[in-house]
């Protein structure tokens, strides 16, 4: 069952590039209409309308999956959230907006990409002396805010790129959601499926790590 779904959806839905096979004229009445009724039908058969809620939440996952994974597998990774999400509609409960939920099975894909690629062979990239500047003010941050406010300058890019990847999944993720994105414990918790202290263990410990990672480098 699972498998027809996905061969049904990607017939569908997922022809390069991702475009609405109906005209908007056509679609009209479609695209007016609530996540609420679009899910609906989607759950009762109608493949087709599967399309609207992508082209609505295309930006949304990507941004998403852009921030958390390689630019040459984020197209990869967002096709692999839009299939989740459709195989897993039925469960969708209306308890929280759809784009929470959505957001939700975003970050987890992501999470699910690191758990896969842990193991392989992380390039090094040359450090220049901006660099060793940055790792030297991040090293000096006391807070999160300002960990976070370092973190967003231009030298950032290639070293926290360099130095998330050799933390662990659940590391990488937790640093990023609650450290870079400036996510609450408690959003960073319903994104990932943990509690609240495990979050917050868990955002302790890869701060520290990542500190340790950077101290090596000096």
């Amino acid at each position: 069952m699972y498998a027809q779904r996905v061969q049904t959806l990607d017939a569908h839905c997922f022809q390069e590039p991702v475009v609405l096979d109906q005209s908007p004229e056509q679609m009209m009445d479609g695209v007016g209409l609530p996540d609420e009724e679009l899910i609906r039908l989607v759950v009762a058969g109608d493949v087709d309308v599967f399309e609207i809620l992508m082209h609505r939440y295309q930006a949304h996952v990507s941004r998403i999956v852009g921030g958390h994974v390689p630019a040459d597998v984020a197209r990869e990774v967002a096709h692999d959230v839009f299939v989740k999400t459709y195989v897993g509609l039925a469960t969708y409960a209306f308890e929280r907006p759809f784009a929470h939920w959505l957001a939700t099975i975003a970050v987890r894909a992501c999470y699910d990409f690191w758990r896969q690629r842990q193991g392989a062979d992380v390039p090094v990239s040359a450090i220049t002396a901006d660099h060793q500047r940055w790792i030297d003010q991040v090293l000096a941050a006391q807070s999160d805010e300002e960990f976070a406010e370092r973190s967003r300058q231009q030298e950032a890019t290639d070293v926290l790129q360099w130095a998330l990847a050799r933390l662990s999944p659940e590391q990488r993720m937790v640093v990023t959601l609650v450290h870079l994105e400036g996510n609450s414990v408690q959003e960073a918790a319903a994104l990932l499926g943990w509690s609240a202290v495990n979050v917050k263990v868990r955002a302790y410990r890869a701060r520290q790590v990542l500190r340790n990672i950077l101290m090596s480098e000096r």
